[in-house]
């Protein structure tokens, strides 16, 4: 084979490597995608009917929380959150609509507490997919149920406890200001 033929086939081989190295990094980053989002993954390209312009979609969302500054709690804020989670919980037997609206209000709070951005439902919901991908869409469904001013017990009390679990998630506390565990042999039975 004369030279150009060589050239002819370094390019073409050259070009085969870099398809399937961008073949490999897609399916790696379709695997990872997945893998964060979990359920959001797939709610997410069925919304935008494209996986490519879903996983980009995904990646914007990694890349502005990123940017934000999400702390964890104080122990004495998780211990405020807490109490107040428990009175909203009371409070549900008699006014079942008004216990869920405080519900709402008490995740937010929280959620705002932890760093994350109040303003648009769908924007706060993107931004809470990145680190709570499994329980954003307890929170897409109790907001459902609020908003529509649901007056059915039933689907009240299921709006609590999607908040419930989303809530639990957000009530992560500051591991360098946790108090001391107490030692299994140290406790007086």
């Amino acid at each position: 084979m004369d030279t150009q033929t060589w050239i002819i086939v370094a390019i073409v081989v050259i070009a085969l490597i870099a398809v399937a190295a961008a073949l490999i990094y897609r399916a790696k980053q379709t695997s990872r995608l997945r893998e964060r989002f979990g359920p959001e993954y797939g709610r997410t390209v069925e919304r935008m009917g494209d996986a490519g312009k879903a996983e980009s979609e995904l990646m914007a969302r990694e890349k502005r929380v990123r940017a934000m500054r999400i702390v964890p709690l104080s122990p004495a804020d998780a211990t405020r959150f807490s109490h107040q989670w428990r009175e909203v919980q009371g409070r549900f037997v008699d006014d079942p609509q008004r216990a869920a609206g405080q519900a709402q209000k008490l995740v937010q709070e929280l959620m705002e507490k932890r760093g994350y951005p109040m303003g648009d439902f769908e924007r706060c919901a993107s931004d809470i997919s990145v680190d709570h991908p499994v329980v954003v869409e307890n929170y897409r469904a109790a907001q459902v149920i609020v908003t529509r001013h649901e007056k059915d017990t039933e689907q009240l009390r299921r709006a609590l406890v999607h908040y419930r679990a989303l809530f639990d998630e957000l009530l992560e506390v500051d591991p360098d200001k946790r108090a001391e565990p107490k030692r299994a042999d140290a406790v007086i039975h």
